[in-house]
């Protein structure tokens, strides 16, 4: 599977993954207007057994297929950058998703 990572200008340390690169359909204005221009980051080829920093791949797949997108906040205190950028704000439309 495709995935296409990206990191916005006003969200330091937020990256937003998609399964198509530059196709921003399934993203809610809302976080797009959070994350403010977006910079490419890289490309990733995601299996089942790659290994990945923060989120097993199966998860990060299934978020993909699922909502369309996803959004990984920093590792350091999590609940407070959740609340700093918005609760409502997620590719599924019910929080931020968790890895």
């Amino acid at each position: 599977m495709h995935c296409s990572v990206y990191k916005g200008a006003r969200a330091p340390e937020h990256y937003l993954f998609l399964p198509r690169r530059d196709d921003f359909d399934a993203v809610p204005q809302a976080v797009l207007d959070r994350f403010g221009p977006l910079e490419h980051v890289m490309d990733l080829r995601l299996t089942p057994g790659r290994r990945l920093a923060r989120i097993p791949a199966r998860r990060l797949m299934r978020a993909l297929l699922v909502n369309g997108c996803y959004i990984q906040l920093p590792p350091k205190d999590s609940s407070r950058a959740a609340t700093a950028m918005g609760e409502h704000l997620s590719c599924a439309g019910t929080g931020f998703p968790r890895g």
